[in-house]
């Protein structure tokens, strides 16, 4: 046995006999309490002392130590037990714990990585001077797709690869129909529609698309999405931006590179990629706003331009705390959420 499984045992014996101790109300249940964790032959405390002859021998000193600690321990709550058996104080009729004992420890929750990771975002962009925009999660085809100049044969408006919802009026696709959005590019929509230039945004939320999960893809996750419009933007300001927003959350070690693509609402298009694990991992695309993106909403492309981009928050979110599979992050599994 290990020193570190033998004080791990220990810590937990301790734990439990003091917890149990602590909440005895008979000379009956007392006495099975030290029988339990003291009793002589077969006590818990005495079944670990066996395993002490397993311990290397430069770690029996610290083992028996630390043993003789949490025997003395015990034996002080098997008596403070007994005393207040004895003499227990009084309160309103009813016997309650002595006044100086510790209380009892409560569990304290803590934010979710992913939470954790979206206020990050808020912040670092935050001292860019992008401000922080919000819109529904429910959406309609209009901001959805046509006013991103997404087509109607485009291949991401295909009824399999979204979640349009059954109560809502209208066909699936078109005018009345609703659905679950798939990027929140809706909401640079949204935020063009009731503001003039000059914006500077991003908007962080949930996105839905029937992905099958696997350790990099599941149906729901969340983008962040950054809107700048005003006169004479270009290229280079979204890089830079960019840029300097993967250092400040990844290091300033972490390479990125810009491929050339194509997304219908922006032109020129790229898709950005980071360097984790001997591999580069696509966490992104952005281009500058499309001129018939800015036409749709009242805007004149001739006088104002931009940039628009979508980041994964997952996945910049593995790639800090070095998580290998997005599956991890909504399994429920506390043993893994402590850790954050």
């Amino acid at each position: 046995m290990s020193l570190s499984d033998f004080l791990d045992s220990l810590q937990k014996l301790q734990r439990d006999a003091q917890e149990v101790f602590a909440t005895v109300t008979s000379q009956e249940s007392l006495e099975a309490a030290r029988v339990r964790f003291l009793g002589a032959k077969n006590g818990a405390l005495k079944e670990i002392q066996k395993q002490l002859g397993r311990i290397a021998a430069e770690d029996k000193p610290q083992a028996g130590q630390r043993l003789n600690e949490i025997k003395r321990s015990l034996a002080d709550a098997f008596q403070q037990a007994a005393t207040l058996l004895e003499e227990p104080s009084v309160a309103d009729g009813k016997a309650v714990a002595a006044p100086t004992l510790p209380g009892t420890p409560l569990k304290l929750g803590h934010i979710h990585p992913v939470t954790q990771t979206i206020e990050h975002l808020k912040e670092i962009m935050g001292r860019m001077g992008f401000a922080t925009a919000e819109g529904p999660e429910v959406e309609d085809p209009w901001h959805n797709f046509v006013a991103l100049n997404i087509p109607e044969d485009h291949p991401a408006r295909d009824p399999l690869d979204n979640f349009y919802l059954a109560t809502a009026k209208g066909s699936v696709g078109e005018e009345g129909s609703q659905l679950l959005r798939s990027q929140t590019s809706t909401v640079q929509i949204r935020v063009m529609e009731v503001r003039r230039p000059p914006i500077r945004i991003v908007s962080l939320g949930r996105v839905y698309r029937p992905d099958d999960p696997d350790a990099t893809h599941f149906p729901m996750f969340h983008q962040m999405e950054g809107l700048l419009i005003d006169r004479q933007v270009t290229m280079a300001h979204l890089k830079t931006v960019l840029r300097v927003f993967a250092t400040n959350y990844l290091g300033k070690d972490v390479s990125i590179r810009f491929r050339p693509s194509f997304f219908p609402f922006t032109e020129p298009s790229v898709e950005v990629d980071f360097w984790w694990n001997d591999q580069w991992i696509e966490f992104g695309g952005a281009g500058m706003v499309d001129p018939a993106v800015l036409t749709a909403v009242g805007y004149d492309p001739e006088q104002v331009s931009g940039f628009a981009f979508g980041l994964g928050v997952e996945r910049l979110c593995m790639r800090r705390h070095n998580i290998t599979d997005i599956r991890d992050l909504y399994s429920g599994d506390m043993r893994f959420l402590s850790q954050f």
